[in-house]
């Protein structure tokens, strides 16, 4: 088993082959939800990914009802500016989905409101310079969280 993380509609090349990479090094599956804002064959995402790309498990999807119809909702975690829980709230467990929004606009109210419970953010500062983290360490804080959480197993 294995955690896995969900990309709706990246934008970025470099941010989405940093959180590839991350997913190698922890053995975490990627979904990616198309459309996204370059082509998987951009040279940015092969100097991002590195040489990891080629063992990283991503699955493909067109559109966010493909992913969804596949998964447990209640597995399902939503990343938000706009959640109320924290994301070290959450009790993770083997098997479950972070879910990511895209760079400039984040996860669409549609999908936040599939299981408002699990929506979470990340604590940080809000105000009119400032309107979200990074969206490969947002994976990074989000994804270690939960790894912490089940006690890095596959890593000890």
């Amino acid at each position: 088993m294995s955690l896995n993380i969900v990309l709706f509609e990246p934008e970025i090349p470099a941010n989405t082959g940093n959180i590839i990479r991350t997913c190698v090094c922890t053995n975490t599956v990627l979904h990616m939800i198309r459309p996204f804002g370059f082509s998987m064959s951009e040279k940015m995402i092969k100097r991002s990914g590195m040489d990891y790309i080629q063992y990283a498990d991503i699955r493909y999807y067109d559109s966010f009802e493909e992913y969804y119809e596949k998964y447990d909702k209640e597995k399902m975690y939503f990343f938000t500016t706009k959640a109320r829980h924290k994301h070290s709230d959450v009790v993770y467990k083997d098997g479950d989905h972070l879910i990511f929004g895209p760079e400039s606009r984040g996860l669409p109210e549609k999908i936040r409101s599939i299981n408002e419970q699990n929506n979470v953010r990340i604590p940080m500062l809000f105000n009119e310079h400032v309107r979200s983290l990074n969206l490969s360490n947002s994976v990074a804080i989000g994804l270690f969280e939960a790894l912490r959480q089940i006690d890095y197993k596959e890593f000890l």
